[in-house]
C-alpha cells in the first residue's frame, strides 16, 4: 500500500517516517501563528495520523501492499527481477585433504568466507557411501560408514594416478580390505567394485566430492559456481594432478588453478600480514602434518619491484620436504590395533578382527582418543555392543599412546631436513616455524619438532584447519576476472626434476658409428612456474623420437621412490622431420624447436614442436642506370627503397617468435664453442633459467607467459643485432670498392647501407605422444563417466523430491485430521463434511502403510492435491473468519479519518482553498458508496449460516480499502506541491493608508539617475549604489506605490520559503 507512515509532505520522497506519533521533520518547525494555512496543515496531520493507524493494520496483505507503490519503487523492483551480471560471479576453493575438505567462496558482498555444510559445520569429511539407490556424503556417510563399511568410500585420493601394483595401493587395500579393488586392463589403474553394476574409478569417486562441494557453495553463495581453485599435496605427481583435472571435468568444474596446500597456506599466511612485509627478506617455514602426510615448506616473504604495480609483497617457495604416509590416520591405526588387542584378551573366545563393523567402531573410538589424549593425560575408550552385544572399556594413557608411535615421531625432523636441503638453507635462517594441520595438536610432535628447529616456540597464530582454503580463494578471486584484488606476487617451485632424454648416432675416431645417449635438463628442481622452455635439436634431419624423464629423485627414500610410480613420463615420436629437411634444402637449418610449457597447476604439456630454417635474402637488380640508381638510393634515405621480403608459403609465425629464434640460435651458437657435440640445447622463452625471473614472470595469474615472452623479445632484439652490423660494415667496404667513381651513390650508401635480410621459415611437425606413466582417459571414457554422475545426480534429485512430496502428504494428513476437532473449524462445517474428510483422511493414511513406500512422485502429488481439493472450502471459511476483524477495522478506521479530512477540507477559506468542488465531490461519494457496500454486505452475511460460502471476502474489503485511499491520496499529494495565493487584498490596503500614497514625486525624488551618474562616471559603480538607496527610501519612507510593492515582495517570498520548508 506504499510507504506507511507520515504522509509525503512530512516527509521528503523515498522517506519514511518511523515514528508512530505525528512529528516534523529534524531542524524544522511548525508554525504556531493562527490562521487558514495552519488549519489546513492540522487536518491534514491528524488524517495523515490516522491513515497511518488504518494502514498499519492491512500490512501483512500482499493486495494492500501493492495498492500504490511509487514509481521509483516499482523501478527498482523491476531491476532486481532482471538477470543480473552478478549471477555467475561466484568463485569457489576446495581444500581436499585426506580426512576432511574445507570450502571458502568469494561472492560480490562476501569476501573469502567459509562455506557451512548441511550441518552448519566448517569442515567436511571426505566420504561417499554408495548405496543401491543413493548417495551419501558427509557426515550422513560417515554415520552409513559404521552401519556398512563396504560402501563408504575414504581416504581414496592415495589411489589418485597409480597403478594397481603401487605400494601405496598395497597400503590402502591393508588399511581397508572391506573394499574390492579391481584393475582397469586399459590403464592398469584402480576401480572400486561395489558390485557388478557399481564400479567407480577414484577419478569419479573423487568427481563426485567436488559435484557435491559445489552444491553446497552454490547453496551459500545463492548463486551458480563454476570457477574453483583445488588444493593439491605439493608431492602429487604429473599423473595425480592430472588425475585431479579429470575428476575436476566430470564435476563441470573449470579449475583456474590446481594450488599446491603448502603454497596456499602460505599465501593466506601472507595475505593478512601485508604491512610486515619489507624489502628485508623473512623466511617462515611452515610444518603441516595432517591426516595423511606431512609436508615442510620454506617460504622467503619480501617485498619487489615490479613493472606495473610498483611494489608489491611476493612470496617464494625456497624449499620442500614430504612424507607420504607421516600423519594422524597411522597414528590412529596404532590405537586402533592397541584397542583390538585389549578387547581380544578382556574376550578371548572372541576376534574383533572378524567384524568389519566393530573394527570400523574402533577405528572411529581411536580417532576420538587421539583427540582427548592431546589435552588429558589418560582417557576411558568406550564402545557400547562392540561385537556381540558385548561392551568394550579400557583406559589408556598418553604414555602409551607415544610408545606405540615412537617410531613415527622419529619421522618428525625428516621432513624439516629435506626443506632445508632443498632450499639450501641453515635453520639459523629461519625467522620462524609455524604449525599446520590437524595433526600438529599431537604434544608429542610438538616436542619432537621443536627440539628439531632449536626455536624457543613453535608459531601457532594462522588457522591449522582453514589457512589452506582460504590462501586458496584468495588466489581464485585473483584469477576470476570478477574482482580485483591487492596484488600478491606467488613464486611456486616444481619438487620433481623434468628432463629431456634422446640417442643419436655418432661417429667414433676409427670411423665406427655407435648410439650416445643424451640428457637435457628441462625443469630443475626447485625451479619455478609457470614457465615455458624450448629444447632444439641441432644434428636430426630425419624423423626420430625422444623422452620426457623424471630427472635425479636420489633425495627421496627408497619408499617414496617406489609410491612415486613410473619415472618415465612421455615419448615423443616425431614424424614429417626429413620432409621438411628435403622441402627447404636450399636453407640453413636452425634446428628441431621442442616448446613446452609448466602451467599454473604444475602440469607439464607439449606445446608444439616446429622444424625452423634460414636463409639470407639479397637484392639482386638489373643493370639500371645512374639517375635510376641515383633515386633508389635517395629515396631509400625515406624509407621507401628498401628490399622486400619475399614472403614464403611457410612463413607463419610472428615477429615475437622470429626473434626468439634468433635469440636461440645465437645461444646455440656459444654452445657449440663449449661442446662440440652440440646435440641439442635448451633455453627459456623468458631468459635464462639460471637468472631470476622478473617478479611478474612468475605469478599465478596467466599474465606470465606473455610478459616473459615481452621479455625474452628484447633479448632477441639485442642478440639478433650483433651479427647484421658486421655484415653491414663488410658490405660497405666491398661496394666503396667496387665503383669508386661514383660518389654520389657512395657518399648515400655510406649513410644507409643494404642490409642482407634473413628469411626464417616455419614447419610444423606433427607429433604422437605415448603416455608412459599413467594412460589418460579417452574421450569416450571421459564423456561416459561425465554422464554416469549426472545420471546419478539425477537420481538422488528424484528420491529428494519424492522425499519431500511423502512427507508433505503425511503432513498434511496429521495436520488436518487435528484440525477437524478444533472450535473455529466445527463452527464453519457440518458434522456429515467433517465425517467425508476424516473418512478420506483415513483411506489415505492406510494407503501410505500400505503402497506408499511403492509409489512414485507423481501419485504422491495426485493424492495430496485431491485432499488439498476437498478440504479447500473449509480451509476458505475459516481463513476468511480470521481476517475479518482486522479488514473490517482497518476500513472503519479509514472511513472515520477521511471524514474528518473531508470536513477539515471544507472548512478552508475560499481564498485560500487549494481542492476544487469537484475533488472534494468525489472523495464524498467515495466515502458514502463505501460506507453502503460495507452495511449492505454486513447485513446479507449475517443471514448466511456460517457452513456457507461468505458473501463478505477480505478481498472484497482490501479492494474498497484501496479504492478510498487512492482518493484521498491524490488530495495528500495535491497539499504537498499546493502553493498558497498571493495576499492582493493586503497589498491594496496598506498602499492607501500610506501617509505619502498621493506623493509620488517625492519618491521620484529620492532615485536622482542623472546626477548620480554624473558623480561616479569616472569610477564607473553607479549600479553598486542604488540599491541601497532604494532599500533607505523603503526603510524609512514607505510612501510612493512604486516602491511599496517591492517591500512587499520579500515578506510573501520569505513567507512562501517558509512554507515549503515546513511542508
Amino acid at each position: 500500500m506504499g510507504r506507511v507512515g507520515c504522509p509525503d509532505w512530512f516527509a521528503g520522497p523515498g522517506s519514511v517516517c518511523r515514528s508512530n506519533e505525528l512529528a516534523p521533520r529534524p531542524g524544522r518547525r511548525l508554525r504556531e501563528t493562527p490562521g487558514p494555512l495552519p488549519l489546513m496543515g492540522e487536518v491534514a496531520a491528524e488524517l495523515a495520523q490516522c491513515v497511518r493507524r488504518s494502514r498499519s493494520k492491512i500490512l501483512t496483505d500482499s493486495m494492500a501492499r501493492m495498492t500504490h507503490v511509487p514509481l521509483w519503487s516499482l523501478t527498482f523492483l523491476l531491476l532486481a527481477c532482471l538477470p543480473s551480471e552478478t549471477d555467475a560471479l561466484a568463485v569457489m576453493s576446495v581444500d581436499l585433504g585426506s580426512e576432511s575438505m574445507k570450502i571458502a567462496i568469494v561472492k560480490p558482498g562476501v569476501p573469502m568466507e567459509i562455506v557451512l555444510n548441511k550441518e552448519s559445520q566448517r569442515k567436511t569429511p571426505v566420504i561417499v557411501a554408495l548405496k543401491e539407490n543413493e548417495r551419501l556424503f558427509g557426515d550422513s556417510a560417515m554415520g552409513m560408514s559404521i552401519k556398512n563399511p563396504k560402501i563408504a568410500l575414504r581416504y581414496f585420493q592415495d589411489l589418485l594416478g597409480k597403478h594397481i601394483d603401487n605400494p601405496q595401493v598395497t597400503l590402502y587395500r591393508w588399511r581397508f580390505p572391506q573394499h574390492e579393488l579391481v584393475k582397469d586392463e586399459r590403464r592398469q589403474t584402480v576401480i572400486f567394485k561395489l558390485s557388478h553394476e557399481m564400479q567407480y574409478s577414484p577419478e569419479e569417486i573423487l568427481g563426485m566430492v567436488l559435484n557435491y562441494s559445489r552444491g553446497l557453495a552454490e547453496e551459500f553463495a545463492e548463486q551458480p559456481v563454476k570457477d574453483a581453485v583445488i588444493t593439491v599435496p605439493v608431492y602429487f605427481n604429473q599423473a595425480e594432478r592430472r588425475a585431479v583435472l579429470h575428476a575436476a571435468q566430470m564435476a563441470d568444474l573449470k579449475v583456474l588453478q590446481l594450488i599446491n596446500d603448502n603454497t596456499a597456506v602460505a599465501l593466506n599466511y601472507g595475505v593478512f600480514r601485508r604491512k610486515d612485509i619489507n624489502a628485508t627478506a623473512q623466511n617462515i617455514m611452515f610444518y603441516d602434518m595432517g591426516a595423511g602426510s606431512t609436508v615442510c615448506s620454506i617460504v622467503t616473504y619480501q617485498t619487489v619491484k615490479t613493472k606495473d604495480s610498483g611494489t608489491q609483497p611476493q612470496l617464494q617457495i625456497r624449499g620442500v620436504g614430504f612424507d607420504r604416509t607421516l600423519g594422524g590416520l597411522e597414528m590412529e591405526y596404532r590405537l586402533r590395533d592397541y584397542l583390538v588387542k585389549l578387547f581380544n584378551k578382556q574376550q578371548p573366545s572372541k576376534d574383533v578382527r572378524q567384524n568389519l563393523r566393530a573394527m570400523a567402531k574402533l577405528l572411529k573410538e581411536a580417532n576420538r582418543l587421539k583427540t582427548i589424549l592431546s589435552a588429558n593425560a589418560d582417557h576411558v575408550a568406550q564402545i557400547e555392543g562392540l561385537l556381540d552385544d558385548v561392551d568394550f572399556k579400557a583406559k589408556v594413557s598418553r604414555q602409551e599412546f607415544e610408545d606405540l608411535c615412537s617410531d613415527l615421531f622419529q619421522r618428525v625432523p625428516g621432513p624439516v631436513l629435506q626443506a632445508l636441503s632443498s632450499a639450501e638453507m641453515n635453520l639459523d635462517e629461519i625467522d620462524q616455524v609455524i604449525l599446520v594441520g590437524g595433526a600438529t595438536r599431537v604434544p608429542k610432535v610438538q616436542e619432537v619438532l621443536l627440539k628439531a628447529v632449536g626455536k624457543d616456540e613453535l608459531g601457532k597464530n594462522i588457522n591449522a584447519d582453514e589457512a589452506a582454503a582460504m590462501g586458496a580463494v584468495y588466489q581464485a578471486a585473483a584469477l576470476s576476472k570478477a574482482f580485483k584484488v591487492k596484488p600478491f606476487i606467488v613464486r611456486d617451485a616444481a619438487i620433481f626434476p623434468i628432463q629431456v632424454e634422446f640417442t643419436r648416432e655418432v661417429e667414433e675416431e676409427d670411423k665406427s658409428k655407435s648410439l650416445k645417449h643424451n640428457k637435457r635438463i628441462l625443469f630443475q628442481r626447485m625451479a619455478p612456474y609457470p614457465q615455458r622452455k624450448v629444447i632444439t635439436f641441432n644434428r636430426y634431419t630425419d624423423d626420430f623420437e625422444f623422452y620426457v624423464n623424471y630427472g635425479d629423485l636420489a633425495f627421496l627414500s627408497q619408499d617414496d621412490l617406489q609410491a612415486f610410480g613410473s619415472l618415465n613420463l612421455t615419448t615423443v615420436k616425431l614424424r614429417g622431420v626429413g620432409d621438411s629437411f628435403r622441402k627447404h634444402s636450399d636453407y640453413e637449418s636452425k634446428g628441431i624447436k621442442a616448446h613446452f610449457n609448466m602451467d599454473e597447476s604444475g602440469v607439464l604439456s607439449l606445446d608444439r614442436v616446429e622444424s625452423v630454417f634460414e636463409t639470407v635474402v639479397e637484392d639482386k637488380p638489373e643493370e639500371e642506370s645512374t639517375l635510376t640508381k641515383l633515386g633508389n638510393t635517395i629515396s631509400s634515405l625515406f624509407g621507401g627503397g628498401g628490399p622486400t621480403l619475399e614472403m614464403g608459403e611457410n612463413l607463419t609465425e610472428t615477429v615475437q617468435e622470429e626473434e626468439e629464434s634468433q635469440a636461440e640460435a645465437g645461444k646455440e651458437e656459444r654452445e657449440k664453442q663449449d661442446q662440440k657435440e652440440g646435440e641439442g640445447t635448451v633455453s627459456e622463452e623468458q631468459g635464462e633459467e639460471k637468472q631470476q625471473p622478473s617478479p611478474m614472470q612468475d605469478k599465478t595469474e596467466t599474465v606470465p607467459p606473455e610478459a616473459e615472452r615481452q621479455e625474452e623479445k628484447e633479448e632477441g632484439e639485442k642478440t639478433a643485432s650483433q651479427d647484421p652490423k658486421e655484415k653491414e660494415e663488410s658490405g660497405k667496404e666491398e661496394e666503396m670498392s667496387k665503383s669508386p667513381g661514383d660518389s654520389t651513390a657512395t657518399k648515400m650508401e655510406e649513410k644507409k647501407p643494404k642490409v642482407p635480410k634473413k628469411q626464417k621459415l616455419v614447419d610444423e611437425i606433427s607429433v604422437e605422444l605415448d603416455v608412459c606413466d599413467v594412460l589418460d582417459l579417452l574421450e569416450e571414457e571421459l564423456k561416459s563417466s561425465v554422464k554416469k554422475l549426472q545420471d546419478l545426480t539425477v537420481r538422488d534429485l528424484e528420491k529428494q523430491e519424492r522425499e519431500k512430496s511423502a512427507n508433505s502428504l503425511e503432513a498434511f494428513i496429521f495436520e488436518t485430521q487435528d484440525k477437524l476437532y478444533q472450535e473455529e473449524y466445527q463452527f464453519v462445517s457440518t458434522e456429515e463434511q467433517r465425517e467425508e474428510i476424516s473418512r478420506k483422511l483415513s483411506e489415505a493414511s492406510n494407503w501410505m502403510e500400505e503402497e506408499g513406500y511403492r509409489a512414485t512422485t507423481k501419485e504422491l502429488k495426485e493424492k495430496l492435491s485431491e485432499l488439498k481439493k476437498l478440504c479447500r472450502s473449509l480451509f476458505f471459511r475459516v481463513e476468511e473468519r480470521r481476517k475479518w476483524p482486522d479488514r473490517l477495522n482497518a476500513l472503519e478506521n479509514l472511513l472515520n479519518h477521511s471524514n474528518l479530512f473531508l470536513k477539515g477540507a471544507r472548512m478552508i477559506p475560499e481564498a485560500d482553498q487549494i481542492f476544487t468542488e469537484v475533488e472534494l465531490s468525489t472523495l464524498e461519494k467515495a466515502i458514502n458508496e463505501t460506507v453502503t457496500w460495507k452495511n449492505e454486505t454486513l447485513a446479507e452475511q449475517n443471514k448466511l449460516p456460517p457452513t456457507e460460502k461468505p458473501t463478505l471476502l477480505s478481498k472484497d474489503i482490501e479492494l474498497k480499502i484501496a479504492a478510498l485511499d487512492r482518493e484521498v491520496q491524490y488530495l495528500l499529494n495535491k497539499a504537498k506541491f499546493a502553493k498558497p495565493r498571493p495576499k492582493k487584498e493586503k497589498n491594496t490596503t496598506k498602499t492607501d493608508s500610506g501617509k505619502n500614497a498621493t506623493a509620488p514625486p517625492d519618491s521620484e525624488k529620492v532615485i536622482p539617475p542623472k546626477e548620480e551618474k554624473g558623480e561616479d562616471k569616472p569610477e564607473d559603480v553607479s549600479p553598486v549604489r542604488e540599491p541601497p538607496i532604494v532599500e533607505e527610501a523603503t526603510l524609512g519612507d514607505q510612501s510612493g506605490p512604486d516602491t511599496e510593492p517591492e517591500s512587499e515582495k520579500k515578506p510573501e517570498a520569505s513567507e512562501e520559503s517558509r512554507t515549503n520548508d515546513e511542508l
